[in-house]
């Protein structure tokens, strides 16, 4: 597969153990790696929750535990396939450059979303009961 200098097949990929840019990108990819390690675990116990409940003990445990294996290696290529960890890397470099707010301006922003949801809440509340009321003197039951 020609194309971009780097890029390989994602297939022949999987079979590889070679680390692409091994010191770059390296807090992005972890994450990555685990967000989907802890996304295909969370499917696993699912899996051996529900549809195996009633297969064996050992096929309730050996199937989800093989398939979170399977995932986490499919996980770990991924974030060494060329075209994703440069990807990753580039991320990385962008989260670098942003100016990241200070704690007080954090609380500030905060507490303006927080009371904000309340007064919509209570308005909304209160556009409730008129209706609700309107409702009932025109004589407009629930079912």
């Amino acid at each position: 597969m020609s194309g971009k200098s780097g890029s390989k097949a994602l297939l022949p990929e999987l079979f590889s153990v070679s680390l692409y840019k091994a010191n770059q990108g390296r807090m992005v990819r972890q994450f990555t790696f685990f967000g989907i390690a802890v996304v295909a675990a969370f499917g696993c116990i699912t899996l051996g929750s529900g549809p195996l409940m009633t297969w064996g003990q050992s096929l309730r445990v050996a199937i989800p535990l093989g398939l979170w294996g399977l995932a986490a290696w499919v996980a770990f290529r991924a974030i060494h396939y060329a075209r994703f960890a440069d990807f990753l890397i580039a991320v990385e470099a962008e989260l670098l450059r942003v100016t990241w707010p200070a704690r007080q301006e954090v609380i500030q922003a905060t507490i303006v979303v927080v009371v904000t949801m309340f007064c919509l809440g209570a308005f909304l509340f209160l556009v409730d009961l008129v209706w609700r009321a309107l409702f009932q003197a025109i004589g407009f039951n629930e079912m």
